[in-house]
């Protein structure tokens, strides 16, 4: 929010301006990386560890803090931000995707709304919340695998962006081999080679039946909060 308003402060439009939306979108995603970066392989490799194969059972963890502090002690600083490539590039490309949805269907929908009586206004906004923060969310995962899949199915997948490199960074944040690549575009190229474009979109069923769901809870309860605090979203 805080990017949209230094952005827009520097031009006037009536609609959503996506010169505005995309960069601001993309800034707040690249800042945010730095934070999920180490969380998510946190994540990653307690989710795998077990699996046999990932995973010695050597270097298993009882718990998220034994994860970092092991990976810290001895990956250094560096390990505990491994995947981050590719993390900076997901969360950049998907936040613009996301905010660029959701801010033209919100739109939309507000101007095909605007005469709902004071009445029904709180139940209309929570619809328009429901609505633009889920289709912005799948969005975000499916528009460019349907691009790539059936108009330029030639292009390496790892065009396609943010599902992809979801799947780069698990590999490379849970991948035991220090000298592993993690160049997020090498490791695609590997992906595609073994198992083509189908490989790069790993779970792509799963991340978007929670994709829609898991963003409209969290734009309903986003515009809620801000609601409450009296800070205007127009």
């Amino acid at each position: 929010m805080v990017c949209l308003s230094c952005f827009k402060a520097k031009r006037q439009s009536s609609g959503p301006d996506s010169l505005v939306i995309i960069p601001s979108a993309a800034y707040a995603g690249a800042i945010i990386s730095f934070v999920l970066c180490p969380t998510e392989l946190v994540k990653c490799r307690m989710q795998v560890q077990g699996t046999g194969s990932l995973i010695s059972k050597s270097s298993t963890y009882s718990g998220p803090i034994d994860c970092a502090l092991k990976t810290l002690r001895m990956e250094g600083v560096t390990g505990i931000f491994r995947g981050g490539t590719a993390t900076f590039l997901r969360e950049s490309l998907g936040n613009a995707m996301f905010f660029t949805v959701y801010e033209n269907v919100r739109h939309f929908m507000h101007l095909q709304l605007k005469d709902a009586t004071e009445e029904h206004k709180g139940l209309a906004d929570i619809g328009i919340g429901i609505i633009s923060g889920g289709l912005g969310g799948v969005a975000s995962f499916i528009w460019l695998y349907l691009l790539n899949f059936y108009f330029w199915p030639g292009i390496s997948s790892f065009w396609s962006a943010v599902l992809p490199l979801d799947v780069a960074k698990t590999m490379i944040q849970t991948n035991p081999d220090p000298k592993y690549s993690r160049n997020p575009v090498q490791v695609l190229n590997l992906v595609y080679k073994q198992a083509g474009l189908r490989g790069c979109y790993a779970g792509l069923g799963p991340t978007i039946a929670r994709a829609f769901p898991a963003n409209a809870a969290a734009i309903v309860a986003w515009e809620f909060a801000m609601k409450i605090l009296g800070i205007r979203h127009n």
